[in-house]
Formats: structure tokens, sequence, C-alpha cells
């Protein structure tokens, strides 16, 4: 029996309602070469105990390992040629698979396919159309909030968002998948510049259409999501950037920490919504000391894996800083999201 051409993967910790509606709207694509495989990370068995169809492969953990350890799970266990992911809380349109897959297939040289994610509760509005890339490695939504009609072009993007995204599997070989010490955010920005440096490229694909219910699982301004942001961005620097960006991250980043202060003091922003929730400036301050605390412990290992990429890559510095400047979001842009 032949294996499918794509593998859908579906890391859930909570199962329910929101992972109902997105088996049934996978159930519902013109595109039928593919399976799904749910990995369950909530430790508790959510999804064996889940109705679901026969043919939806489980993978059950005793714990959460994360986002990018629970698709390398998938990934290995498939013999697809391309890898799927998608969020337990994204509902994709009946075309998303199809025009996903003909987007990587139209060109060998893609390796990464993003789709035109809009928000659930307004699918008016973009959620993302790709990422975009702060200088300091903060990568944000490209597009957000957008009038989803706004970003109809296909054309190159510097990285998917893992939410609703398709990856080549020759791609993941090469590169290595995702690395699971990110744990939670920011793996799909180090996966796609990884692929960057060694010489993928990415695509956009507006036919490709999942609305997203936003921020659902984890939360928009919480501790956990400000600890991992921050310190995952700071693997990327250490493990992607060309090494004379460095001295300049800690200047970006000051301007990005104004901007959120300043969101903040008229109520605006991310900033602002934390210290809504019942937290202090100074917690969030220190938030962001122990995420630089956990980076510096990770340094040693974080050096290691950049030796391998910069074995692999194809891209200068200048040329890694014309693909940063082509891709570029402002702090203001980071702040209003």
């Amino acid at each position: 029996m032949p294996h499918p051409l794509v593998t859908v993967v579906i890391p859930t910790l909570n199962g329910g309602e929101s992972l109902a509606r997105c088996l049934a709207c996978l159930q519902l694509q013109s595109f039928n070469d593919f399976e799904i495989v749910i990995v369950d990370n909530s430790g508790s068995g959510v999804a064996a105990a889940f109705r679901r169809p026969a043919t939806v492969q489980v993978i059950e953990n005793r714990e959460n390992v994360g986002f990018g350890a629970a698709v390398n799970q998938a990934a290995e266990k498939s013999q697809a040629a391309y890898i799927a992911t998608l969020n337990d809380d994204a509902y994709p349109q009946p075309d998303w698979l199809a025009a996903l897959a003909e987007a990587c297939r139209n060109d060998p040289a893609v390796g990464m396919c993003a789709s035109r994610i809009r928000l659930a509760n307004d699918p008016r509005r973009l959620d993302s159309a790709g990422l975009g890339i702060y200088p300091d490695g903060t990568t944000k939504q490209r597009g957000h909030g957008a009038p989803a009609e706004a970003y109809e072009r296909a054309e190159d993007v510097l990285l998917p968002s893992g939410c609703a995204a398709l990856f080549r599997r020759a791609m993941l070989d090469q590169v290595g998948g995702f690395d699971a010490d990110y744990f939670l955010y920011g793996e799909e920005s180090d996966l796609g510049l990884r692929a960057r440096h060694a010489g993928w490229r990415c695509v956009y694909a507006p036919e490709a259409v999942v609305d997203h219910d936003y921020s659902k699982s984890a939360g928009r301004a919480t501790r956990l999501k400000a600890y991992y942001v921050e310190r995952n961005r700071l693997f990327t620097v250490i493990k992607d950037f060309p090494a004379l960006l460095w001295p300049l991250v800690p200047c970006y980043s000051l301007w990005r920490y104004a901007h959120h202060a300043l969101a903040a003091l008229s109520g605006r922003g991310l900033a602002s919504e934390f210290e809504q929730g019942g937290e202090s400036a100074w917690r969030l301050a220190g938030i962001v000391v122990s995420a630089h605390w956990g980076a510096f412990k990770a340094l040693p290992r974080l050096l290691r894996k950049r030796r391998v990429i910069r074995r692999r890559t194809t891209l200068g510095a200048l040329a890694f800083c014309k693909l940063m400047r082509r891709h570029a979001i402002s702090a203001a842009e980071i702040t209003s999201q």
C-alpha cells in the first residue's frame, strides 16, 4: 500500500471541542492523499479517550514534550514526503492541503509553505500570512489584524507559522527537524532560519486558508509565554544569526522594551495585557532576566548546534542581513500585537 503524500501532525494538550472541530475540517479536505497523527502531550490520555475517526493515529506521551518534539515524533514514524503542522485550535478550509501541496510540488527548492491564517472570531482579519523578523530575533505574524483580503498574492516569505504549515521531508531530514529544546514558541522560527541557511525557500499560499483561535491554548499574555518567547528568541540569535549582528541585538532589544513600556503606559499592547492580568511591570522585568539566564545556561549546547548550522550554510553574513531586511518587522509592530 503506497504511503500518503502528507502527514498532518496535530499536537494537543486539551483535546475537547477545538480538536473535534479541527478533525471535522480535515475530513472535508478536497485533497485526500494524507494521514492524520495526533500527538497527545496531555499526560492524561485525552486523545485516546477522544471520539475520532479510526484512521486517525495517536502518539501518547506521558508528559508534555513540547510542540517541536511532538512534531518530530510523528515525522519519524511517517513515510510521507511532506509534514503538515496544525494547531488543535486551527480549522482548515476545504482546499487548505491542496493549496499547500501544490505550492510545494511546483518548485523543488521550496522547503516550507505558509498558510493564510485568519482569526477564527473574525475571519475578515488575518492572524498571519507567514512570519517576519525583528533584528533581535523576535518573530511575529506578518499582517496580523489586517484585512484578510490584503494578502492575496502568492510570494516568498521568510518563515511559516507552525500553526498551519507544510514542510518538505527532504528539508527536515537535511536540517534536523524541530529543536526540542525550544519546548514552546519560536521553534518554527529556528527551523525556518536553519532551512534558509541550507538554501531552502518558503512560499506563502493564499489559497491555503485556516481559521485560528489565536492564543486560545496558552493565552496571549502569560508568564509562561513571556518567558519562552524571550528565551527562545535568544536561542535563535545564538544559533542562527551571523556573529557580526550579535553586538546590535541588545540595542534593538532595548528599543523593543521601550516600545512595550510606552504601550503599557497608554494601556495598549501585550505588556498592558500582562499588567491587566494582575502582573506587575517588575514581574515582567524579572521574566526577561530569567529568560536571559536560561539562554546563558544553554550557551554551550547552543554553540555546538550553531557550528553544525554554519557548516551547512549557503548564506554569507551579508546575504543573511539582506534576507532579514527584506522581511523585517518593526518594534512598533511587535508591541501592537
